[in-house]
């Protein structure tokens, strides 16, 4: 049978629902001789921040069963620099353009916005969860009131769909996602990396300069699929009901990620009512994850009789 994989993202037409997570697929042309990057249905950018950013010192990846520690930084060109030089050729892969915006005070996150809202990009995701980074980043992410303050500021600063990137270690994770959506998030994406500690035995002392870093890849999908499952339920904007126009008000979607490997993986979390959903560390590890991703949700759909991703969205909750 005929498979539709289209997904419309806050109007942004996507060809599939799978799209590169920032940090893991740099601006797309580093795949470009591994893999087809124009069937993606979208790449996110790496973080990127008004400044130039050097990242982190010291150590910056360890690998841990099921999964991977980073301790990147942030790492970037600048959002000026981005735009001249990398965001061109992003455009032309034909995938929708997600730039993913951080920032270390609320003046620089708005002055990027400002920045991006006059480009191409298509959509403008707000990193308030980055774990790695001793200013901005996750201290945004974790408290209502803060990230309610950040995303409104954004949100003023662009006419640009924006997604809000959650972090899984605020305490109240519905809480911060109800703040946000009530601040104008127009979608929301999660989750980012846990906060983890690694120790290097024979020096007796912790790998990483920062001590604490983001946990990332299979060992956390359970973890996030929970989160997600508790969006969906507990934020009524992101509730599916409102998407299909079964329920009054504004509909919020929801971007999954978190350790996604396989097309099962994808499939979990659609199931579980993501609109879309990333892939991040599995790029690493197999460089062609996201285009077996995309055919095998497409055999898994035909042999199940879906005939689009609405038939089996949301019917795990």
């Amino acid at each position: 049978m005929s498979v539709d994989l289209s997904v419309s993202l806050c109007g942004v037409p996507l060809r599939n629902p799978v799209i590169a997570a920032s940090g893991t697929f740099g601006y797309g042309t580093e795949y470009a001789n591994l893999m087809d990057v124009g069937a993606l249905g979208g790449i996110c950018s790496k973080g990127l921040t008004l400044e130039p950013r050097s990242g982190n010192r010291g150590v910056r990846l360890a690998e841990t069963p099921s999964g991977l520690i980073n301790s990147i930084g942030l790492e970037n060109p600048g959002i000026r620099s981005f735009i001249e030089n990398q965001l061109p050729t992003m455009l032309a892969l034909g995938p929708a353009v997600l730039a993913n915006l951080s920032g270390s005070t609320l003046e620089t996150y708005v002055e990027g916005a400002k920045l991006l809202d006059a480009t191409g990009v298509q959509m403008i995701e707000l990193n308030i969860s980055c774990p790695n980074v001793s200013d901005g980043g996750m201290i945004w992410g974790v408290d209502c009131a803060s990230a309610a303050s950040i995303t409104a500021a954004v949100r003023a600063a662009t006419k640009k769909p924006l997604v809000v990137k959650l972090s899984p270690n605020a305490p109240d994770l519905v809480g911060v996602a109800r703040a946000v959506v009530g601040a104008g998030a127009d979608a929301l994406s999660l989750v980012n990396t846990f906060t983890a500690f690694a120790v290097d035995v024979e020096r007796g002392v912790p790998v990483f300069e920062n001590k604490t870093a983001g946990l990332c890849g299979p060992a956390i999908r359970p973890i996030a699929l929970r989160m997600l499952r508790d969006i969906m339920l507990m934020v009524p904007e992101c509730s599916l009901d409102r998407g299909r126009g079964k329920a009054p008000g504004r509909f919020v979607p929801v971007i999954g990620l978190g350790g996604i490997a396989t097309w099962r993986d994808a499939a979990e979390f659609i199931m579980t009512g993501a609109t879309a959903i990333q892939v991040g560390a599995a790029t690493f590890a197999n460089p062609n994850a996201m285009p077996e991703i995309i055919a095998g949700l497409e055999a898994f759909m035909a042999r199940k009789g879906y005939g689009n991703l609405d038939a089996m969205r949301g019917i795990a909750l």
